[in-house]
């Protein structure tokens, strides 16, 4: 099997496991929206972003550690056996910390103390699971990873349906229902839902020999946490504005711009996708002579999908908008959509772009631009949310991402060269984006001219790579 073909595999398979949730989150932002008000939305938006900080924190940085050492060390067993101990020992002692600190973190969110129980067993749950889940990763065993995944999928959505609507619509009769409470059992259909992965994942801790390597932890603990500083400032890119919007405009705005980002979730889906394929990927190849060739037509194509995404949502965006998000008090922060998906395209390309610093090992660059880029929204957000309102959020996630992206691509030229089509890439991105925004401000609803700039986007990319996509199928029968 080619390295071409085993990436896309791979990526397939992982995105199996990443696209089918958030092709079920449509759905259940549909069932939220509509049974929730904003200011309900908004508070489920802030407990999903405090668990976004205490993923990034109780993981700190020992994931992509992990695939580091795993990929160059001869005694791989040895690696995840300490990255396993690791995490569980301190899991351990956050559970303690992140109770005793309960009311602290409840004010920083502005969430009800009542939630903060769940929050707390969700987050610790779900980075028990995170050293498994990268063995099975590591090891290809692809199938097993998703099979676990959609498990988990399959009871948060059935639970949900149940609680929010089964129960309600069939007029089911339960002592312990209660119908003002409909965000608690979404955080409680969370929990059982990460128990349960963590129960079937539960053979893969004894699945070898553990032993703590002191030594070994300390070079993935220095390998480890600038991914750790580079993770927060990731969380404070992703979510700070919503937060902000909350805290200086009203709940009710921050629900309904939470709403509508959730629109950008198709390229959310193909990035993530990407990378839980593409990570493993790079360090497995890091050695093979046309490594850096084979990393230079991956982004191309990348950006080629993820452009393309971009221009199809934001064409037919009142469509998507019906389906997945049918109440209207909602679609005052349409506007958003198409910005936000761009700032979700430019950081795709940084992921892509930080193998440079992940494969010569100086994770501190990736630190320093994501530092970077959470400055850049902390005061953009701060200085221009009192004088344009919610499309200030918008544009500093493009802004923040794609100074991340440019800075990312200049520095990573100069100490790991790989040979990307700029010009190519650039033309994409500025075709696509340009029909994008001419199709929502000028051409709205209007499918017949949609189809048209999807068409002529289609047949330039064909013009251009026909002779490469012939060679990659050829080469890949």
């Amino acid at each position: 099997m080619s390295v071409l073909k085993r990436f896309v595999k791979d990526t397939a398979v992982y995105g199996l496991a990443t696209i089918l949730p958030r092709l079920m989150s449509f759905v259940l932002i549909g069932l939220h929206t509509e049974k929730l008000e904003t200011t309900g939305y908004a508070e489920n938006t802030s407990f999903y972003i405090g668990a976004a900080f205490l993923n990034v924190l109780l993981t700190y940085g020992m994931e992509t550690a992990f695939f580091r050492f795993f990929s160059k060390s001869e005694n791989k067993e040895r690696v995840y056996s300490t990255v396993l101990i690791a995490l569980t020992i301190s899991s351990c002692i956050a559970f303690v910390l992140l109770w005793l600190l309960k009311g602290p973190i409840t004010e920083a969110l502005e969430l009800p103390v009542k939630y903060i129980g769940y929050l707390i067993g969700v987050t610790i749950l779900d980075t028990l699971v995170v050293a498994p889940f990268a063995y099975l990763r590591a090891k290809g065993k692809a199938l097993r990873f998703a099979g676990i995944k959609l498990i988990n999928l399959a009871i948060y959505v059935l639970l949900n349906f149940f609680l929010l609507w089964a129960i309600p619509y069939f007029s089911l009769s339960f002592d312990w229902y209660n119908s003002d409470e409909l965000l608690t059992y979404i955080f409680i259909a969370n929990l059982i839902a990460s128990a349960v992965t963590l129960l079937l994942i539960l053979p893969d801790f004894f699945k070898t020999k553990l032993v703590f390597d002191k030594h070994l932890f300390s070079q993935l603990w220095n390998y480890a946490w600038p991914v750790l500083v580079a993770g927060m400032a990731f969380v404070i890119n992703e979510n700070l504005d919503k937060l902000l919007l909350g805290n200086m405009l009203d709940k009710d705005i921050m629900g309904a711009y939470s709403g509508c980002y959730k629109l950008a979730v198709f390229m959310t889906i193909f990035i993530q996708a990407f990378r839980l394929g593409a990570e493993p990927f790079f360090f497995n190849h890091a050695k093979n002579k046309n490594a850096t060739i084979t990393y230079a037509t991956i982004l191309k194509y990348f950006v080629i999908v993820g452009a393309g995404g971009l221009l199809l949502i934001v064409c037919f965006i009142d469509i998507f908008k019906e389906l997945l998000i049918r109440d209207e008090q909602y679609w005052k922060a349409l506007e958003i959509v198409p910005y936000i998906l761009l700032g979700n395209l430019f950081l795709g390309i940084y992921h892509n772009l930080s193998v440079w610093y992940k494969l010569t090992d100086k994770t501190r660059y990736g630190m320093y631009f994501s530092i970077l880029g959470a400055g850049l929204t902390i005061v953009l957000n701060i200085f221009l949310i009192p004088v344009i309102g919610f499309m200030a959020s918008a544009y500093a996630t493009v802004v923040a991402y794609g100074v991340m992206m440019l800075i990312s691509y200049f520095y990573g030229q100069k100490y790991y060269h790989i040979p990307y089509n700029v010009s190519r890439i650039s033309l994409y991105l500025v075709v696509a984006t340009a029909s994008a925004l001419l199709s929502f401000y000028f051409f709205r609803a209007q499918y017949n001219i949609s189809a048209l700039l999807i068409f002529i986007f289609t047949a330039l990319i064909f013009y251009l790579e026909k002779t490469e996509l012939k060679s990659i199928l050829k080469r890949n029968k």
